[in-house]
């Protein structure tokens, strides 16, 4: 694999790291987001990583392992079917997440998943 893609796939694994997502099951964890990396464009797992996330907040335990990671994946089949139903010239997908939630709960640059387009407010600065 090229660095290029080596670092796309960093941000992914910040994600999953940060919140520890895989839980007890990191192998099959692994193994199922692989899977999900050879298929779905980067951007859009993370995405639906942060969505998954923010959905399963309320749950106590937080959900991990891999039935977080099947949530993700109904959401990456949920716009893809979107997508499949839209014309070529909509957005690819819906997020109730902004560029400043995505930045706030995974410390990322939003730009890659939102465009460079799209103006992110700086984190405030506290004294």
């Amino acid at each position: 694999m090229e660095i290029g893609a080596q670092l796309k796939r960093q941000r992914i694994k910040h994600i999953v790291s940060s919140y520890q997502l895989d839980g007890d099951e990191t192998e099959a964890f692994d193994r199922a987001l692989e899977l999900l990396l050879n298929y779905y464009p980067l951007p859009l797992i993370e995405l639906a990583l942060v969505e998954t996330l923010v959905d399963s907040w309320l749950q106590i335990p937080l959900l991990r392992g891999c039935k977080f990671l099947d949530k993700a994946h109904e959401q990456l089949q949920a716009w893809e079917n979107q997508t499949l139903q839209q014309d070529s010239v909509a957005p690819p997908c819906t997020s109730a997440i902004s560029p400043e939630q995505f930045q706030q709960i995974t410390g990322l640059d939003p730009a890659p998943i939102y465009g460079a387009d799209q103006p992110v407010s700086p984190p405030p600065i506290h004294s």
